[in-house]
């Protein structure tokens, strides 16, 4: 609750056990709220138990505003040349999150998730971004081919993160222009057809045939390569 609040998690309303005890921490998060002037509103157990749903409250519940996702092409409106991240399928929202706060590191701007079988911005998302999903757009696809192949239209080249490339990440011609980064599911990686959709695959060697890279550390490298190549 804390750290959201820390982050700048859009909140509507704090929901505050009427006798809960003012400890240090209710009081950091009363102090936050108010400072965000966020509604702070007393109400009795029964509410907060129904709101939780189950879930521990500890005294204290957020009513979070839903995230408010943009449109693939809404993303082309970036200033040039235009690097963005998009996701195939990744469902650990915490691995969403760290992505996120590898793009917005890394000057991207915005990343492109499905709207389908895919993890969305949510609290745990929110938390593991540290503040970036509150700077970084990120756009919701129907159809991440289809979003991708627009991309292409407008001049941005797609480039897959995959063991088995066409050719090593440092070593990649595409990556100092226009640009889509597309990260593969955890232990699936890329669909078939978004594998076709791209311009190019790339990998990222590393020492043991037996290891692989998670998705948001693959993410982050790439990330880096690209703004690497961009600031020659």
């Amino acid at each position: 609750m804390l750290e959201a609040l820390r982050a700048g998690l859009p909140a509507n309303v704090l929901l505050v056990f009427e006798r809960v005890d003012a400890d240090d921490r209710i009081t950091e998060i009363v102090s936050k709220a108010v400072e965000r002037e966020i509604e702070v509103r007393e109400v009795s157990k029964p509410v907060l138990d129904r709101i939780a749903d189950g879930s521990p409250h500890q005294g204290v519940a957020l009513e979070v505003a839903p995230y408010e996702y943009l449109q693939p092409g809404d993303l082309l409106e970036a200033p040039s040349p235009i690097r963005l991240i998009a996701l195939d399928g990744i469902q650990d929202p915490r691995n969403l999150g760290a992505i996120l706060r590898s793009a917005a590191a890394f000057g991207a701007h915005g990343a492109v998730i499905p709207e389908r079988r895919a993890a969305g911005v949510t609290v745990a998302a929110w938390k593991v971004s540290a503040g970036a999903a509150a700077r970084l757009p990120v756009a919701r696809a129907t159809n991440l081919v289809r979003a991708l192949e627009d991309y292409k239209k407008a001049g941005l080249f797609v480039v897959g993160l995959d063991s088995d490339g066409d050719v090593e990440l440092a070593e990649s011609n595409l990556l100092d222009g226009p640009l889509v980064i597309v990260v593969g599911a955890e232990g699936a990686g890329l669909s078939r057809l978004v594998r076709e959709t791209c311009d190019q695959i790339a990998s990222i060697p590393i020492s043991s045939a037996t290891e692989s890279l998670n998705a948001s550390v693959a993410a982050s490298i790439a990330l880096y390569e690209a703004s690497k190549a961009t600031a020659r």
